[in-house]
């Protein structure tokens, strides 16, 4: 039996699809709607700051990004692989897609640290 790395991708398609459906809907309703509405009054820039400079913050917001982005990855991934019929590409698709997510965690560590 050939060993392959897909279970763990599978485990950030998992643990990403948990995050973006706990999280996401959270963030887009209040940042989309309920401040730009007015149903919520927005929090001042001074406090919003003193929040993203607590590791924590950062550390939560830094694990929604890239669980994410990974979810997104290996959905896409398979959109193209089974929807599409680029199983001919297969290898170079898997590594498009898992770079971009890798790329793009590694930018949104870049930034939190700069922070």
């Amino acid at each position: 039996m050939k060993r392959t790395i897909e279970p763990f991708w599978w485990s950030f398609f998992g643990a990403g699809g948990v995050v973006s459906a706990l999280f996401l809907p959270v963030i887009i309703l209040l940042m989309g709607l309920a401040i730009p509405l007015g149903w919520v009054s927005a929090p001042a820039y001074e406090t919003l700051v003193e929040l993203f400079r607590r590791p924590y913050s950062r550390l939560l917001l830094f694990g929604i990004i890239s669980l994410s982005l990974f979810h997104w990855a290996h959905r896409f991934r398979f959109t193209l692989y089974d929807g599409l019929q680029l199983k001919h590409l297969n290898v170079l698709i898997a590594v498009m897609c898992y770079g971009t997510a890798a790329f793009g965690s590694l930018y949104a560590l870049y930034v939190f640290i700069a922070m």
